[in-house]
C-alpha cells in the first residue's frame, strides 16, 4: 500500500498531485468550510502474514491500528486555506484526516442500526440534527455540542436511561474520530449518513434533543 507517513517521501509527482488535490481538498473543506480542527492520522494494512492489520505508525503492537492520530505531525486549524492544508499533507502523504473531539463537537455513538433508525425518526419529528456519520464497523456517530460526554450521565438519569443496559457512548475531549472517507483501520471508509451543510456544522444540537431517540431505539435493538 505504500505507506509514507513519516517515512519516505520520495513519491512521483504525479503520485504527490493526485493525493494532494484529493486529500488536501477534503481538509480544506472541513477547515475552511466547516471550521472544524483536522489531525493526521496512522493508516492500516493487512501484514503480508495475513494476520492482523499492521499501523504506519511502525509500531508493531500497535492497539489501534489505522485509528489514531499521528504523534509527531500538527493539526490543521479550524480555518485553515487550501495551501496551509495541501502545506500540511505533503508533510504526512497517505495519512488519514482524524477529527478531535470537544472542541466543535462531541459525538453520541450507537449502533448502526439503531442509528439509522434513530436518524428516520428524528427527521420526521423535525429536531435539528448535526452531521451523522457511519464506520465500517457499523457504527453511527450523532455529532452534537460540545460538553456533551461530560453531561452524559446526568443526562441519562433524568431520563430514566441510567439503569439501562444501553449500547450508546459518547465521545468528547481527548478523543478523535475517523472522518469520511478516510479508511478506518484498514476496514474500509467512513461515510456520511448525514453530511455536514453550512447550517449544521458549526451549530450541532444540544446532546439532549437527540438523546432519548437513540437511547430507547438502542434499547429497544439490544432487546
Amino acid at each position: 500500500m505504500g505507506f509514507t507517513i513519516g517515512g519516505n517521501r520520495d513519491m512521483r509527482s504525479g503520485s504527490r498531485r493526485r493525493g494532494r488535490t484529493s486529500e488536501s481538498t477534503t481538509v480544506a473543506e472541513y477547515t475552511g468550510l466547516w471550521g472544524w480542527d483536522v489531525v493526521p492520522g496512522a493508516r492500516a494494512a493487512r501484514s503480508s502474514g495475513g494476520g492482523r492489520n499492521e499501523c504506519s505508525c511502525g509500531d508493531h503492537g500497535c492497539p489501534s491500528p489505522g485509528a489514531h492520530p499521528l504523534s509527531f505531525a500538527p493539526g490543521v486549524p479550524a480555518g485553515a486555506t487550501m495551501d496551509a492544508a495541501a502545506a500540511a499533507w505533503e508533510q504526512v502523504p497517505g495519512a488519514a484526516v482524524l477529527l478531535p473531539l470537544g472542541r466543535s463537537f462531541d459525538v453520541l455513538e450507537v449502533a448502526e442500526y439503531a442509528g439509522g433508525h434513530a436518524l428516520v425518526r428524528l427527521e420526521r419529528m423535525g429536531l435539528p440534527l448535526g452531521p451523522v456519520a457511519v464506520t465500517p464497523h457499523g457504527r453511527a456517530q450523532f455529532f452534537v455540542a460540545p460538553g456533551a460526554a461530560a453531561e452524559l450521565p446526568e443526562l441519562l438519569y433524568r431520563m430514566g436511561w441510567d439503569d439501562a443496559d444501553l449500547d450508546l457512548r459518547c465521545l468528547g475531549p481527548g478523543d478523535h474520530i475517523t472522518a469520511p472517507p478516510s479508511d478506518l483501520g484498514g476496514l474500509g471508509p467512513v461515510r456520511w449518513l448525514r453530511p455536514p451543510t453550512l447550517d449544521t456544522a458549526g451549530r450541532p444540537p444540544h446532546a439532549r434533543l437527540v438523546l432519548g431517540t437513540l437511547a430507547y431505539l438502542s434499547h429497544r435493538a439490544g432487546a
